[in-house]
């Protein structure tokens, strides 16, 4: 599918920047991501920003036959919400893939395979602060795995529902859900529905946003 040009003939894309980093320092060391604190030249002045430091994600939007999107519920202690949301976890086992991390969190937390996997969206959870990118997969021709994941502290109590995607869209629009990755990824799902599902991109493409897998295949 062509890419869409805007009405002054450009394409409308983001551009990636290239800075000098004039100093770098872990400032914070956590358990899952770290604070970063860099000084860096931009337009001859020394800049310093403080931000998260953070490996990246996959989010999983299940649907099945009927149209109907897999959510679970689980709590969210930052902001004291048992928060409906689409399955999702960290790239952070060792060396593996972005489609692999997904698959293992669609069995881990909703005890579901896929046999179709597409790319649906990506986008940078909070640009002016963390590093974290985020790729948002279509998962389709779905059926149970063989056994039940053991799952413990947050995720030991997941509500897991199937809901009409139209209806989780409007959950989106009335504000009464708010998980990024849900609401992106629906809005997307929905919007590529109704373009036949041409923008889709195959599962195993390469990620720019993310330095790790930029150049991966």
């Amino acid at each position: 599918m062509p890419e869409p040009v805007g009405s002054e003939g450009l394409l409308l894309r983001d551009e990636p920047a290239s800075v000098e980093i004039l100093e770098r320092e872990t400032v914070f060391a956590g358990r899952v991501w770290n604070v970063t604190s860099d000084v860096f030249d931009y337009n001859g002045h020394a800049v310093t920003r403080d931000y998260v430091d953070h490996t990246g994600a996959v989010a999983i939007l299940a649907l099945d036959d009927k149209d109907r999107v897999l959510l679970i519920r689980q709590y969210r202690h930052p902001v004291r919400h048992r928060a409906w949301e689409i399955p999702a976890g960290l790239l952070d086992v060792g060396d593996e893939p972005p489609l692999e991390a997904a698959k293992r969190e669609l069995a881990e937390e909703a005890d579901l395979t896929a046999a179709r996997w597409d790319v649906l969206s990506e986008f940078y959870t909070s640009p002016g602060g963390s590093n974290e990118v985020i790729r948002v997969y279509l998962a389709r021709d779905l059926k149970p795995t063989e056994r039940a994941f053991e799952r413990t502290e947050e995720e030991a109590d997941i509500e897991v529902r199937w809901v009409a995607l139209d209806e989780v869209v409007d959950a989106v629009l009335a504000r009464r859900v708010q998980n990024p990755s849900l609401s992106i990824g629906v809005l997307a799902a929905l919007a590529s529905r109704e373009r036949g599902w041409q923008n889709l991109a195959d599962a195993d493409s390469a990620w720019p946003r993310h330095p790790r897998w930029a150049a991966q295949s």
